[in-house]
């Protein structure tokens, strides 16, 4: 049996870019054992999607933990696969081209990625210009596989029903990357955005991890007809809750490619701390487009801007 490791380590917004090119692999895979190589939060995702008859946690050990990288390149070896796709495309993943190889007990194997001396190298030098879903196509185009279909979350069912969401709602994701502040729109300018819901008979439903809890409670505190489901939903959650929201505004961070894959009408907010021709979460066709604000320092941009730009289906 033909054996395919897929290496993809996040994070999460990526990981969702890459489930067409999942599907594509599979696909033209048919009777393959597909592995993929990701971290331990992306897991439930990664075994949910359907694609892959097995997945391997990627602990990222730093190099001075010399026995655990040690084990994961045996664990690598010894697999014997026959193909890699690597979609991560980053140090650690070039790393592993290297290390799976005679020199640590391996044979050297068919290789998608960047790594010097690959077998199917995208070696474009515009590649770094690229958005996420063209890179990807493309680089798979080079391995054989011509047709990437978009990311279909339609398997992702998540029990709602617990929360009591009768009303219409919209999503509000005031969180983001904890190391990246640019990142966020300010707290005052979301409860601005929550009051404005409100006042049209909208429930502003509030989301995030338990490290953002502190935004969602100082939002939910302002603006007392929001709902806070801080921490309380998973991703399959987030997933479902999307299919039934009004409209969803949060900024350039990890659910955001959740919400607007389903088809959500949704509003992104980006500083230039990030570029949208790069990484902007992506709509599938004929559902509304994905809105995109982009200003630099982000709380120059004005609330009613925002608000203009949600729309309610």
């Amino acid at each position: 049996m033909t054996r395919i490791l897929v290496i993809k380590l996040g994070a999460l917004g990526d990981f969702v870019l890459a489930m067409g090119p999942f599907a594509a692999i599979r696909r033209h895979h048919p009777g393959a054992h597909v592995t993929l190589l990701t971290i331990a939060s992306l897991a439930d995702l990664a075994q949910g999607c359907g694609y892959f008859d097995e997945v391997w946690i990627d602990s990222r050990p730093p190099l001075w933990r010399l026995k655990a990288c040690f084990d994961l390149v045996r664990r690598l070896n010894a697999a014997g696969f026959d193909r890699v796709y690597d979609l991560q495309t980053a140090d650690r993943s070039n790393a592993y081209f290297h290390a799976m190889g005679p020199l640590f007990g391996g044979r050297r194997v068919e290789w998608s990625g960047i790594a010097r001396g690959c077998s199917h190298r995208h070696d474009n030098p515009l590649r770094g210009s690229m958005h996420t879903v063209e890179r990807q196509a493309e680089q798979l185009a080079i391995a054989g596989i011509k047709d990437v279909p978009f990311a279909d979350l339609g398997w992702a069912q998540g029990d709602v029903s617990r929360l009591g969401l009768g009303a219409p709602y919209a999503l509000l994701v005031p969180g983001g990357s904890p190391h990246r502040p640019r990142k966020r729109w300010p707290v005052a300018h979301f409860t601005e955005a929550a009051d404005w819901l409100v006042e049209r008979d909208v429930v502003p439903v509030l989301l995030g991890g338990a490290e953002e809890r502190g935004v969602l409670d100082q939002i939910a505190r302002a603006s007392p007809g929001a709902r806070n489901l801080c921490a309380e939903t998973s991703l399959a959650d987030i997933i479902t809750l999307a299919r039934g929201a009004r409209s969803a505004l949060g900024n350039d961070t990890g659910p955001m490619h959740l919400i607007a894959a389903v088809g959500c009408p949704t509003v992104v907010l980006f500083s230039a701390a990030s570029d949208p021709a790069l990484c902007a979460p992506r709509a599938p066709q004929g559902s509304a487009p994905v809105t995109i604000l982009r200003r630099e320092p982000l709380s120059d941009l004005d609330v009613d801007q925002v608000t203009a730009a949600l729309s309610f289906h």
